[in-house]
């Protein structure tokens, strides 16, 4: 199926204990806002089972402990292989033992905000009864938190799937992100609506099966017409709120992303960049780490002039342009997947945004004057 688009959680646990979940500071919460999906493993809850306890399945265990869990929940995180057991994965028969610790962890970090739903507007893509697809402005905070506690998708979709007052993050039947994209970035999300998509979902995002395709304006004229930036990344120890390439291969994380070249402007670029890899701000990094930062990224050095001349016109023009496009120029172009539960191929794209469109017509333009000039 292919559909293009008008441009017009619960508390963890230990030994039966709850524990409250860490204060996250701003800097952590505003990071969490990500390129993509860290597709690393997150504990979620965590159990001690007790001396006394008698031979059990691991499945009714789970569904003992967990209050607001279903079996069948439970049992789809043991098949996706979600629920681990001295950090190794079991079968639903798995029969726990004293002092086993048993751990249930998911591919995206836990929040515990309370949600108001809100009447905001969704550009919906595709929607059934277990999943949606939705194309995000830019501007709009994925999850609350860190100040955005109203406004973002998160309150949106709690109102369209009908809910009228706040919900506790998690709760089934407000549907879950399984991946996020940045405030300024615009494009595509998937949600899940059921707990089979959800861990249908979560799977395909943590396996690197998911297809994921962003168009980019950068900044020069990238010589190869195709290539591919693997290094890893990590958090920049002088900035904290970045994230930064990394020579060595023993610290940070694996991240890849291939680009090529769609559009050549002179001082700009437009590109088109697949994911192998889903690190936070991952093309962000990657394009700034071999000279090419995103047109307009504030934070990794995109609202500079890098490339052009000294003349006061041309700093006008690049002034125009950062009003018509006044974030990263990065767009979910398009995404692919497997539905969870039909097993059909689903592919989703949307045009770009009019800011990004208008940008680069702007940029067009100016390139053809410079070519009738020389």
């Amino acid at each position: 199926m292919k559909a293009e688009l008008d441009i017009k959680g619960a508390p963890e646990w230990g030994n039966g204990r709850e524990v409250e979940p860490n204060d996250k500071s701003t800097e952590d919460q505003d990071i969490e806002e990500s390129d993509a999906n860290e597709q690393e493993m997150f504990e979620h809850y965590r159990y001690v089972v007790d001396p006394g306890q008698a031979p059990v399945r691991i499945d009714k265990y789970l569904t003992g402990q967990m209050e607001y869990t279903s079996r069948n929940r439970i049992q789809l995180a043991i098949k996706a292989e979600f629920v681990r057991v001295a950090d190794k994965t079991v079968k639903a028969n798995y029969i726990v033992r004293p002092g086993d610790v048993i751990t249930f962890v998911m591919p995206y970090q836990r929040r515990g905000t309370e949600i108001k739903p809100q009447n905001i507007p969704l550009n919906i893509a595709y929607e059934d009864d277990d999943l949606m697809v939705v194309n995000k402005p830019a501007g709009m905070v994925v999850h609350p938190g860190h100040g955005h506690y109203e406004g973002t998708l998160v309150n949106a979709l709690a109102w369209h799937l009908g809910l009228r007052e706040d919900v506790k993050d998690g709760d089934g039947r407000m549907g879950m992100l399984v991946h996020r994209i940045d405030k300024d970035t615009s494009g595509l999300l998937a949600i899940s609506k059921s707990d089979e998509a959800q861990m249908g979902l979560s799977k395909q995002f943590f396996v690197h099966s998911i297809e994921r395709r962003y168009i980019a304006v950068v900044w020069g004229n990238i010589e190869e017409d195709e290539g591919t930036v693997d290094s890893n990344i990590g958090r920049d120890p002088s900035d904290r709120l970045k994230f930064k390439a990394l020579d060595n291969r023993e610290e940070g994380k694996t991240a890849i992303t291939h680009y090529k070249v769609l559009e050549r402007m002179g001082f700009i670029t437009v590109v088109e960049c697949r994911l192998e890899t889903g690190r936070t701000h991952q093309i962000r990094v990657h394009m700034s780490s071999i000279g090419h930062p995103l047109f307009g990224d504030e934070r990794y050095g995109g609202t500079t002039i890098n490339k052009g001349t000294i003349y006061a016109k041309y700093r006008q023009f690049i002034e125009n342009c950062f009003k018509i496009c006044p974030r990263q120029a990065l767009h979910a172009a398009s995404l692919g997947f497997e539905h969870p539960l039909s097993r059909k191929h689903l592919l989703f794209e949307a045009p770009l945004p009019s800011d990004m469109a208008t940008l680069i017509a702007k940029w067009r333009d100016y390139a053809k004057l410079r070519s009738v000039e020389e």
